[in-house]
């Protein structure tokens, strides 16, 4: 990379860092939401798999079906807001069908927090935003990035939360030893919570340091 396309990166950081729902501007970690499943619901590979199928089949329908719905009508925010939650609250009828074909009774390990991603903030937060400009491929664009960011979250605190308290991986044994028993409680998944998102925000630091010096030619 020369020094004029470092420039242009590091001068464009902040807003591909707003564009980024994947690493830079991930949902949980730079936004704290989808907090409750994951803290309570994710506490094995299995159920972090199942919530990721749950989420990929709400939010993004849900944000593409409310913003063409509220532009077409031209809904005020609040009006919005009842609009997003009565999308996603039909969809969901849908969406548990699916869930119950595919992974049979073990969805109802999930409890009620399989339900309340109908007005998980993580889905229906959109609503607060203008909505009189964004086509739909954006929406889709940005709907897709926000799932995949959410379910890498997801994934990494349910596999190490079952590695943690059982000693597997997706049901497969890994580890005789048991690291730490609460990892599967509520209490524990906010304290890996609270270690992953501190390790995320450092190395997104430590990315932004490294794009700005290059940009200053400094690296």
């Amino acid at each position: 990379m020369n020094l004029e396309e470092a420039r242009r990166r590091a001068e464009n950081l902040e807003v591909t860092a707003r564009r980024d729902r994947i690493f830079l501007n991930n949902p949980v970690v730079m936004q704290g939401l989808g907090l409750a499943p994951l803290v309570v619901a994710a506490t094995s590979g299995q159920n972090a798999l199942r919530l990721c199928v749950a989420v990929a089949l709400l939010l993004t329908p849900t944000r593409l079906l409310g913003g063409q719905i509220s532009r077409a009508a031209k809904l005020g925010p609040a009006l919005r807001g009842f609009v997003y939650c009565l999308i996603s609250s039909v969809l969901y009828i849908g969406v548990y069908q699916v869930m119950a074909l595919l992974f049979g009774v073990d969805v109802i390990q999930l409890g009620l927090y399989l339900p309340l991603l109908v007005v998980e903030p993580l889905i229906i937060k959109r609503y607060e935003r203008p909505v009189q400009k964004e086509r739909p491929t954006t929406a889709l664009r940005k709907g897709l990035r926000t799932t995949i960011g959410y379910c890498i979250v997801l994934l990494l605190l349910g596999c190490g939360r079952e590695l943690l308290s059982a000693g597997t991986v997706f049901g497969h044994t890994v580890t005789q030893r048991v690291l730490l028993p609460m990892a599967s409680l509520p209490a524990g998944g906010f304290i890996l919570l609270g270690i992953l998102c501190a390790v995320w925000r450092g190395a997104v630091a430590a990315y932004k340091h490294h794009v700005t010096m290059e940009g200053r030619g400094g690296v």
